[in-house]
C-alpha cells in the first residue's frame, strides 16, 4: 500500500518522570478514546509505541491492550487499563500513605542537601520496594502471554534502560526480547530507590540516562508521524536559585538531552530529504515530528521540586491524569487546526476557532500589529502566505507552535506560527511572526 493511501501510520514515545507519567496515562486515555489514532474517515494505527521509567510503564500497558487489534473497544480497553494502573499505584491505605510521606519528605530533603543519598542497598530484600513493584506491573500486564514477535504482527514496543556497568544503552524489544515485569524495573529502576536490575545478561539501571525515550529506533516501523509525550519541559519562566530549583532544573535538562539529541537526528533527515541531498534509495522517509509537552505549570513545587516524581499522593496523581487529559484536548484542536489549513478548507477552520478568537502578526507576515477578529481573516490564512515547515517539529504545550515558511514578495522565509487554544481544544488566539 502506498504512503498516500494507506492508514496512518503512527509511532508514540513516552518520556520518563516518575509519578509525573501519570500525566501521560492521561494524555493516551484520551488519545485513545479520541478519532485522531483511527476512524472511518481518517483510518490510522499504532505501529510502535516506546518508553522510559514511568513512560514504559504507560507504553507498556497501552501496548499490551492493542496487541490483538487496534479497534474502539481495544483502544477503549487501553485507556481503562491505563487509569486502573495509576488507580492501583497510588498510595491509598494509611501505611502507604505514611511510606509515601516519608519518600517524598527525603527526596525533597535530599534535594535541599539537608540528608546525604541514601542507597537502596542498606534496604532489607522484602523492604526495598522490589517485589511490590514487580507484583503492581503483574496485576496489569499477562507477561506469560507475551512473548517474542520477530515478524511484526502487533505493534514495536521499546523500553529504554542502561547497563550500569558497560554503559550501553538498551532498548528491550517486543520483537526480540521476552519482556518480563524485571523487564519493566530495568527502565524505572531509580538508583536511589532500587537496586540495579539483573536481567537479560545486563544489570539496568533506570533509562533516564540512556534513551528517554527510545525515539530513533521506532523509524524502523515506518511511520508517517512520531509523537512524543515530553514530561521534562524545555523552557522554564526564571532562573533557578534555591537549591530545590536548580536540582529539578538539573533533573529536567539532563532528562531531555537524549531525547533532543534524537529529535534533532530525525528533523536532519527530514530536511536532507526535503533538500534533496538525500533521496529515495537512502532508506528514509518523511516523518512529522508532533511533541505533546508537559507544560511547567502542571507541577510547579518550590518545596518539593524533582522529588514530586516520586509522590504517589491520589489527589496529585488523578490531577495528573486530568491535566494529561486537557492537553491532549489541546493538542487534537492544534491538530485540526492544521488539517484545516494544509486542506485549504475554510469550513473545518472556522470550526476549530473560537466566536471572539484573535489574530496578531508581524513581520515577515502581513502586518496586523493590532488584534483583528481571526474569523474574518480565515481566507488570509488559506491563500499560500505560508505553509508549514513538514521539517520541524510541531509542539504543543500551553500553546502550540508551528514552524512555517512564509511566502511573499517573491521569496521564502521561516516564520512561527503560535496558536492559544481553550480546554475544548478551539483556537482561542493566533500569533504569526518571525521565527527565534
Amino acid at each position: 500500500m502506498s504512503p498516500r493511501t494507506r492508514p496512518r501510520r503512527i509511532a508514540i514515545a513516552c518520556q520518563g518522570g516518575g509519578s509525573h507519567t501519570a500525566f501521560t496515562a492521561g494524555v493516551l486515555a484520551r488519545l485513545l478514546r479520541s478519532d485522531a489514532l483511527g476512524s472511518a474517515a481518517d483510518p490510522a494505527e499504532v505501529v510502535a509505541i516506546s518508553g522510559t521509567s514511568g513512560g514504559a510503564i504507560c507504553a507498556l500497558v497501552a501496548w499490551d491492550r492493542l496487541r490483538d487489534g487496534q479497534a474502539p473497544d481495544r483502544r477503549e480497553a487501553a485507556a481503562t487499563a491505563l487509569e486502573e494502573f495509576w488507580a492501583d499505584n497510588a498510595a491509598r491505605t494509611p501505611l502507604e500513605r505514611l511510606t509515601n510521606l516519608g519518600v517524598v519528605t527525603a527526596g525533597a530533603l535530599q534535594g535541599l542537601g539537608l540528608v546525604p543519598a541514601g542507597t537502596p542497598y542498606l534496604v532489607p530484600r522484602p523492604f526495598d520496594g522490589t517485589r511490590q513493584f514487580l507484583d503492581l506491573v503483574s496485576r496489569h500486564v499477562d507477561f506469560a502471554a507475551i512473548g517474542p514477535d520477530p515478524a511484526g504482527a502487533a505493534p514495536l514496543l521499546l523500553l529504554g534502560a542502561v547497563d550500569v556497568l558497560t554503559g550501553e544503552f538498551r532498548a528491550f524489544s517486543s520483537r526480540t526480547d521476552t519482556l518480563t515485569a524485571e523487564t519493566v524495573l530495568a527502565s524505572a529502576a531509580i538508583p536511589t530507590l532500587f537496586r540495579a536490575v539483573h536481567t537479560a545478561g545486563g544489570v539496568y539501571w533506570d533509562g533516564l540516562f540512556s534513551q528517554n525515550p527510545p525515539t530513533r529506533d521506532l523509524l524502523d516501523t515506518d511511520p508517517d508521524e512520531l509523537w512524543v509525550v515530553q514530561i521534562n519541559p524545555s523552557e522554564i519562566d526564571g532562573e533557578p536559585r534555591s537549591p530545590i530549583e536548580i536540582a529539578d532544573r538539573r533533573n529536567a535538562l539532563a532528562g531531555n538531552l537524549s531525547l533532543n539529541q534524537e529529535l534533532g537526528f530525525i528533523e536532519t533527515i527530514d530536511r536532507l530529504l526535503a533538500d534533496g541531498s538525500l533521496g529515495p534509495d537512502s532508506g528514509y522517509r518523511q516523518v512529522t515530528v508532533r511533541v505533546l509537552e508537559m507544560p511547567a505549570s502542571t507541577v510547579r513545587s518550590r518545596l518539593l521540586g524533582a522529588a514530586s516524581k516520586i509522590d504517589r499522593d491520589v489527589a496529585f496523581l488523578d490531577r495528573l491524569q486530568r491535566r494529561g487529559a486537557a492537553a491532549a484536548d489541546r493538542f487534537l484542536g492544534a491538530l485540526a487546526f492544521e488539517r484545516a489549513v494544509r486542506g485549504g478548507d475554510p469550513v473545518a477552520l472556522a470550526a476549530v476557532v473560537t466566536p471572539d478568537a484573535t489574530l496578531t502578526s508581524t513581520a515577515p507576515f502581513r502586518e496586523r500589529p493590532s488584534p483583528v477578529p481571526l474569523l474574518a481573516h480565515l481566507g488570509e490564512l488559506l491563500d499560500g502566505e505560508f505553509t508549514v515547515d513538514p521539517t520541524r517539529k510541531q509542539v504543543a504545550r500551553d500553546t502550540a507552535e508551528w514552524a512555517v515558511r512564509v511566502h511573499r514578495d517573491g521569496g521564502v522565509t521561516d516564520g512561527l506560527a503560535e496558536a492559544g487554544l481553550d480546554d475544548d481544544g478551539r483556537v482561542t488566539a493566533l500569533r504569526l511572526g518571525p521565527r527565534p
